[in-house]
């Protein structure tokens, strides 16, 4: 079995048939399934079921495609390692971030990087949580924020902050009288609210605090894109609750919010870096992963990221997680 073989493997099970991969690997398709051929033969079993809809892996073939990716990205970055001058950082690095991350760090950390390794190329993916994790399952991304430590046994998880839910929607908005800062659960719980699907888990880590109380959330809409919940919110369909990141650029765009707490329940969320094996990871990964530790902790102590308490060391060790240890998993 050679590279080549598995890149191209890896091409067809992503363009989901043969013509689509060759066009994309600029190799005649009788060639590209002649290398496919030798490689079921290699293996010994089929990896492609082939049909008029086109072709997709069978149960051996999705397996080895998910290691495929593993593999091939590990022998693209020992060869970035390896062609790079001495001394200097170099590289790309992929990095998975929830939208409203994004919105918190995204920004600082381009910067950051640009600055101080101006030779790692970072690629940030964004997307709703549960697809960034199924990323890093599947050896597809260095690094990602993620709000769970027990994404997968072989990732590194290490605790970094704890973010507050609150009560969202725009200062015009007669949901609350002015000058109050916070509502009760039972209050909330008779609002409209505009929250993620369920399948969610910011939705159900709210749901989980109006269970507690036999109380049920008032639901008009289930948004999981993150810029058009907050415009439903801000032409007044509801209220939403999310943490303060989602507020960021709120204000450039000229619009006044209020952020209310909830009194008599502390709703928050743990963020933790995510990644392989601290002693897998590229030079060019791991810097990036100090330097996003580091941002967070600047934007935290500046008051630029809100809402936000940095986890002390005992919190960080206690909810830490290592390859094959499995801790209590996250709020």
């Amino acid at each position: 079995m050679d590279l080549r073989q598995l890149r191209y493997f890896a091409q067809i099970v992503e363009s989901g048939s043969l013509s689509k991969a060759s066009r994309c690997l600029f190799i005649a398709q009788p060639a590209l399934s002649q290398q496919i051929a030798k490689l079921e033969d290699e293996v010994g079993k089929p990896l492609l079921q082939r049909s008029s809809r086109g072709v997709t892996p069978t149960e051996n073939g999705l397996a080895l495609y998910h290691h495929a990716l593993f593999v091939l990205r590990q022998i693209d970055q020992a060869l970035s390692i390896a062609r790079q001058d001495a001394g200097a950082i170099q590289g790309m690095v992929s990095v998975g971030l929830p939208a409203t991350t994004v919105l918190a760090i995204g920004l600082p950390l381009m910067n950051a990087i640009r600055q101080q390794y101006p030779g790692i190329l970072l690629n940030v993916v964004e997307g709703m949580s549960g697809h960034i994790a199924q990323m890093m399952r599947l050896g597809q991304l260095d690094l990602a924020i993620l709000f769970s430590n027990d994404v997968s046994s072989k990732l590194d998880a290490t605790a970094l902050l704890e973010e507050e839910l609150f009560v969202l929607f725009p200062e015009s908005s007669p949901y609350a009288s002015p000058g109050r800062t916070s509502m009760t659960v039972s209050e909330v719980a008779k609002l409209p609210l505009i929250l993620p699907t369920s399948t969610h888990g910011l939705r159900r880590r709210v749901v989980a605090e109006f269970e507690r109380r036999d109380l049920k959330p008032h639901v008009v809409a289930e948004i999981d894109s993150l810029s058009l919940l907050m415009n439903c919110v801000h032409d007044g369909i509801g209220a939403t609750i999310k943490p303060m990141s989602a507020l960021q650029l709120e204000g450039a765009r000229g619009r006044r919010w209020r952020a209310l707490s909830i009194s008599d329940a502390r709703i928050t969320r743990r963020n933790y870096l995510h990644s392989i094996s601290a002693n897998l990871l590229s030079p060019a990964a791991s810097a990036v992963a100090r330097e996003i530790q580091d941002t967070a902790t600047r934007l935290v102590k500046s008051g630029e990221w809100r809402g936000v308490r940095l986890l002390d060391a005992d919190e960080q060790k206690q909810y830490e997680r290592r390859p094959d240890e499995m801790l209590p998993a996250a709020e």
